[in-house]
């Protein structure tokens, strides 16, 4: 039986879950680059922003101990690849001012032009990223 569209839909219920109690906790929108970047840019809610990161490497560590067989990721093999991928989405989370969890998530679900515009492009960039490297190119 096929089960991965569920185990998606179930992580994407609990980033939205996670979305909102850190917007009711603290009132602060839950944007994974800018807690992120604060932990190198400034030194104010270091505590809050350590615990959040822990969170975000910890818990997916902690559900593989649990689920057998782990569920496949299909990432490339080629290295320099994910490298260059990392690099340019943190490049590209600075330049929009935020990531898929503060625009995608928390910026939609506000109605924010600013959110809404930024998911269109950064979408769309990365389909026709993985189109290019994929199928012309063969990298990925």
């Amino acid at each position: 039986m096929q089960i991965a569209w569920i185990l998606g839909l179930a992580g994407g219920l609990l980033i939205g879950l996670g979305a909102a109690v850190y917007l009711l906790g603290n009132g602060r929108i839950m944007g994974a680059s800018g807690i992120l970047g604060g932990l190198v840019d400034s030194t104010d809610r270091t505590a809050e922003r350590l615990a959040f990161v822990a969170g975000l490497i910890g818990m997916p560590l902690v559900l593989w101990l649990f689920m057998s067989p782990a569920p496949q990721t299909h990432l490339t093999g080629n290295l320099p690849v994910v490298i260059i991928a990392g690099v340019l989405v943190g490049v590209g989370t600075r330049i929009a001012n935020g990531c898929t969890s503060g625009h995608g998530v928390c910026g939609i679900s506000r109605f924010s032009l600013r959110g809404i515009v930024a998911t269109l492009i950064y979408i769309g960039s990365g389909a026709v990223t993985l189109y290019l490297l994929r199928h012309m190119l063969g990298w990925v």
